[in-house]
């Protein structure tokens, strides 16, 4: 059996609670801190739907929340196919009623490279509406661009930090320090490290000695600052990081 963990999860909400939800499930013990917080664009996640396409593709849940206003109009779309990222992506969708969701593996890159390969196994002509993030990365379409396949972008989210009160970040690794900090986007922990270095001298490694720091991806990984103890999930998934506990 595992032993209980104080894990420090860093994620936007409504993620978090889920995280943490999985987390109490395997005894531990979650510490929820979100750095980070979206601004959904509703009506532009709807006027999307209206763009001609035969799919749509989302690369965050972040993306089908900002559908989640509109559910009544949404009825209509529910049989068009939707390709989500990875599971927890769509488990999201499923869960807003779509009837045919294609989970990828995990990366923009690696969703973009199964939209080629159904195209090519279905013989069917594939064009996307895809829900993004403003800003958005590049990856995804460009992909499909060299591939020639059609693809238009609405973005319909964004994400901005959230405020903390001076000390705050402080007062927690004094009053329950944690064992574990868990990171699931680069910008997350870049923003969790900029709030730890406003806060005296929390930036410096010594201030996390024995915390773990366990990170999905080496993207993620690559904004831990040098000298914390890291590691790397297997896969981009949130159960190949809970296997690093």
């Amino acid at each position: 059996m595992l032993k209980p963990l104080r894990i420090l999860v860093t994620r936007p909400q409504p993620a978090a609670v889920t995280t943490a939800a999985r987390l109490e499930a395997l005894g531990h013990h979650p510490i929820l801190l979100p750095v980070m917080q979206a601004a959904h664009r509703p009506q532009a996640a709807l006027a999307a739907l209206s763009l001609p396409h035969t799919a749509l593709a989302v690369t965050s849940a972040q993306a089908v929340h900002a559908l989640a206003p509109n559910r009544a109009e949404l009825l209509p779309h529910l049989d068009t196919p939707i390709f989500c990222v990875g599971q927890a992506t769509a488990q999201a969708a499923a869960d807003l009623g779509f009837r045919t969701v294609i989970a990828g593996p995990g990366t923009g890159k690696g969703l973009a490279r199964l939209v080629i390969e159904t195209q090519a196994a279905t013989k069917s002509p594939v064009s996307l509406v895809y829900l993004a993030r403003l800003p958005r990365s590049p990856d995804f379409e460009d992909i499909l661009q060299q591939a020639g396949i059609a693809c238009r972008a609405v973005e319909v989210y964004g994400m901005s930090p959230i405020p903390r009160a001076p000390g705050e970040v402080a007062n927690l690794f004094e009053t329950r320090r944690p064992d574990t900090i868990l990171f699931y986007s680069q910008e997350t922990a870049s923003r969790f490290f900029t709030l730890c270095g406003q806060e005296n001298d929390l930036e410096n490694p010594s201030m996390f000695r024995g915390i773990r720091m366990l990170c999905l991806s080496d993207h993620v990984a690559a904004a831990i600052p040098p000298g914390h103890p890291v590691a790397v999930a297997a896969e981009p998934s949130e159960d190949s990081l809970f296997s690093l506990l």
